[in-house]
């Protein structure tokens, strides 16, 4: 597959993690709060709204599509993303969906972009650890009024970012050493 071809590809994966986290946080997961998002356990005894693995996903991606297709397209399906937030979101989760994903996919790329020329690896760790922070804290601040789940955020994302570690690094090794560089 070709470099633009991939991040077209990772440009729709990353729109569809908007919808599919809001989706997520008021329909699946082991129990729901009363009034609050629906969870899933993401280690032993700590859980996270079910969300967090679709956002987790979208921040890995969102450095692929810079990666592939540039910072303009970046930017872009940051905003395409907020649009889309925005249009489906609950109310009561509009402004700290909207928010938190504006804010953290920027706070991602700020991150990334001088990162990328150090290696793809390091930049994607690094600056999605940074957009994971700043997501769940916005996130949980402006929708909950509280960071009772933050371990629980920060845990869920993280898996994320561990599951894409290995496909990044197998499409890296199948098309060559520059597969991604």
């Amino acid at each position: 597959m070709d470099k633009k071809l991939q991040g077209y590809v990772c440009f729709a994966f990353y729109i569809a993690c908007i919808p599919l986290a809001n989706w997520l946080i008021g329909h699946v997961g082991t129990f729901c709060v009363p009034d609050g998002p629906c969870m899933i356990p993401v280690w032993p005894g700590i859980a996270a709204p079910s969300g967090v693995l679709a956002i987790g996903a979208a921040l890995v991606l969102r450095d692929l599509v810079q990666r592939r297709l540039g910072l303009g397209f970046s930017l872009a399906a940051i905003v395409i993303g907020a649009l889309i937030s925005w249009a489906i979101s609950p109310t009561a989760l509009v402004v700290a969906s909207v928010a938190a994903f504006v804010f953290s996919e920027t706070a991602d790329a700020l991150v990334f972009t001088p990162l990328q020329k150090r290696g793809l690896l390091l930049a994607v760790a690094v600056s999605t650890l940074a957009g994971i922070l700043v997501d769940s804290v916005l996130f949980l601040q402006l929708a909950f009024h509280s960071l009772d789940f933050l371990s629980g955020q920060i845990i869920g994302k993280v898996w994320a970012v561990l599951a894409a570690m290995p496909i990044i690094q197998f499409i890296r090794w199948a098309e060559g050493k520059n597969a991604l560089a």
